[in-house]
């Protein structure tokens, strides 16, 4: 029993002192190694470089962009001067051409002008001015005359073709001025007289309020000319749509305006045609469209001839090259069924 108890105690003292060894020395925790410091600092700057190249690069690929898109802005605006400056040369060309031809005429009718006029000698187009033996082609200005109740008006008169005295209401022969204009505009008229114009419907009414012959006189890319000649022709008002009448065809174009008999005129923003469909905007410009043409003589200006498009919109007389052929020049003018020569 002694050793027993001897042994008890030898054992509790055994582990008091392993108790105080471990309070003495403990042992330290396992952690996960940390990373370096320095490794840390790397990758950071790393990212920084990475950052700060991304950021140069697309300051330089927005500075290109930039540079592109200004480029292409000049050059838009080099391609509309160099439009501008042909226009005004086009312009110059035919109005010194004009002065030189008219000049003395020009002078001689102010004169006239100046003078008590009749109803007997009133000048109130190309005819009558070719009965005061006015009698060289160009642009005239026809005096305001109360009595005939016509307005003041620039014209451009043809006094060689087929004896003379023809009053032009139309032309196309340079393709700048663009016919897709609204109603009020082919009520007025529009264009330069001494190059692409409509003289108005309002004065073509007034012109055609005696009996008349409409000529259309046309020129192909190749150089070959055509005409229609109309016996008699008028238009009615404004209230009656300017409604074609027209009549007593001869010529060698071939006779594509007697379709549009008796039609009334259309534009872009008053459709008077026969059709379902819109013939002023699917043909480009005003016309007597019935549903929708046989001739389009204000449409689009395509130059060379051959035009391929859903809707053949071009300047064209189907009797002559037919639907997809835009011709070069047309002339369309008017005068008096009783003049002479």
């Amino acid at each position: 029993m002694a050793k027993v108890n001897v042994s008890v105690v030898a054992l509790g003292v055994t582990l008091l002192l392993l108790a105080e060894t471990w309070a003495q020395n403990p042992k330290k925790r396992l952690t996960p190694p940390k990373p370096p410091k320095a490794q840390c600092c790397d990758d950071v700057r790393s990212l920084k470089v990475q950052v700060a190249n991304l950021t140069s690069l697309l300051e330089e690929m927005s500075r290109k962009q930039e540079t592109d898109l200004m480029s292409v802005v000049r050059q838009i605006m080099d391609l509309d001067k160099q439009n501008r400056q042909q226009e005004s040369r086009v312009t110059e060309a035919e109005s010194k051409y004009s002065e030189i031809n008219n000049r003395v005429e020009i002078m001689q009718l102010q004169t006239a002008q100046s003078a008590t006029q009749t109803s007997s000698d009133a000048i109130y187009d190309c005819a009558s001015l070719y009965s005061k033996n006015y009698k060289i082609s160009g642009e005239y200005k026809l005096p305001k005359d109360e009595f005939l109740g016509t307005p003041e008006l620039s014209v451009f008169c043809d006094m060689e073709t087929n004896g003379g005295g023809w009053t032009l209401i139309q032309r196309r022969k340079v393709g700048l001025t663009s016919f897709k204009r609204d109603w009020k505009q082919y009520k007025n008229g529009f264009g330069s007289i001494r190059g692409d114009f409509w003289l108005g419907n309002d004065h073509i009414f007034r012109l055609t309020r005696q009996p008349s012959v409409l000529r259309i006189e046309m020129e192909d890319w190749q150089g070959q000319t055509r005409y229609a000649e109309y016996g008699f022709f008028t238009l009615g008002n404004e209230l009656n749509s300017y409604k074609l009448f027209l009549a007593n065809y001869s010529g060698n174009a071939g006779d594509s305006l007697r379709y549009h008999n008796n039609t009334n005129f259309s534009t872009v923003n008053k459709d008077n045609d026969k059709c379902v469909d819109d013939c002023a905007s699917l043909r480009k410009g005003g016309y007597w469209y019935n549903c929708c043409t046989d001739s389009n003589l204000n449409g689009a200006f395509y130059r060379y001839g051959q035009h391929i498009t859903k809707n053949p919109d071009g300047i064209t007389w189907y009797g002559w090259h037919g639907s997809n052929y835009s011709l070069k020049k047309v002339e369309m003018k008017v005068r008096p069924v009783d003049f002479q020569p």
